[in-house]
């Protein structure tokens, strides 16, 4: 899984991109927000604490953009106020908690069978699943309906067991990457669309110009809600073009290294066929650039950076 630990001020964290975001996800919210943010009426309660628990983090991690309220917060750039205690809720409580954070959110809950089930979520910018496709579903099954390589096989068993560990005061990170050919955060329409019954690389343009192509990372947290006993993600989606990212010095060489490197259930899980031949003819050409500009192969671990 790539799990690490997380320092508790390292919870949310907010960018010079924050505006960009808090727009689409609005847009989003407006347009489809039925579709991209559920709650459901047991996971009512774990989606309250998710709110009250960013009322509480939010103002005193970021005093400059959020300010606590007697009912909830208030966020100086956007003019919003969060009435949190209000019922019934002004929408959805995952919606509300979307337009708080860049984050799209998710709350797992454990039913008497032992598994946990997707009951909350506000997916908003997701790129390329729908949450629809997957609400209600166990642990499992998100992972086997949407082809994760290797899951049954590797990843399966310790999941179900960190699930059940898992405690408040012990959150954790990990990332995952992924490669995109259209320039749109929210839905990549290069799959298709989002409301067509089958998406998928398939339907992808092969081989199109590097200047569309698109770096595509998941900063995922996870942790236990004290008083429900939810298993939140937050899942902070990093957009960047892969002509910007590869003036970065090793990363060409190393994104390479990487792509190259995916076994045929990764490659076909990543669409690598799509775009592999434009993107791994750019990225050692970038490369060959830096080595002939004076980079040293040989010092990169000296020199490695989060998120590159």
């Amino acid at each position: 899984m790539g799990l690490r630990t997380m320092k508790w001020d390292e919870w949310i964290e907010l960018d010079n991109h924050y505006s960009k975001y808090h727009s689409d996800k609005a847009a989003r919210i407006a347009e489809r927000g039925h579709k991209c943010c559920k709650t459901a009426p047991e996971a009512f309660d774990g989606a309250v604490e998710l709110l009250e628990e960013f009322c509480d983090y939010l103002p005193q991690r970021y005093p400059s953009l959020y300010m606590r309220t007697s009912t909830g917060m208030h966020n100086r750039l956007t003019k919003e106020t969060f009435d949190v205690t209000a019922r019934p809720l002004a929408e959805d409580p995952m919606a509300m908690a979307a337009r708080m954070v860049q984050d799209d959110l998710a709350i797992m809950f454990e039913k008497p069978d032992g598994q946990y089930y997707l009951l909350a979520g506000a997916i908003l910018l997701p790129g390329f699943w729908r949450l629809e496709d997957k609400f209600g579903m166990p642990l499992s099954e998100i992972h086997t309906s949407g082809d994760v390589p290797q899951f049954k096989e590797k990843l399966e068993k310790g999941m179900l067991n960190f699930f059940k560990r898992i405690k408040p005061d012990a959150p954790v990170l990990r990332n995952n990457y992924f490669i995109q050919v259209d320039d749109k955060l929210p839905w990549s329409e290069s799959i298709g669309d989002e409301d067509s019954d089958g998406v998928g690389w398939f339907s992808a343009e092969k081989n199109k110009a590097v200047r569309h192509h698109f770096f595509r990372t998941e900063r995922q947290s996870l942790r236990r809600l004290p008083r429900s006993g939810g298993v939140v993600f937050t899942i902070r989606t990093y957009f960047h073009p892969i002509v910007e990212i590869a003036e970065e010095p090793y990363v060409p060489g190393r994104l390479a290294d990487a792509v190259r490197s995916w076994g045929d259930d990764v490659a076909r899980y990543k669409g690598r066929e799509r775009y592999e031949e434009t993107l791994l003819a750019y990225l050692d050409r970038k490369h060959r650039e830096q080595v002939e500009q004076g980079l040293v192969v040989e010092k990169e671990d000296d020199v490695r950076s989060y998120p590159f």
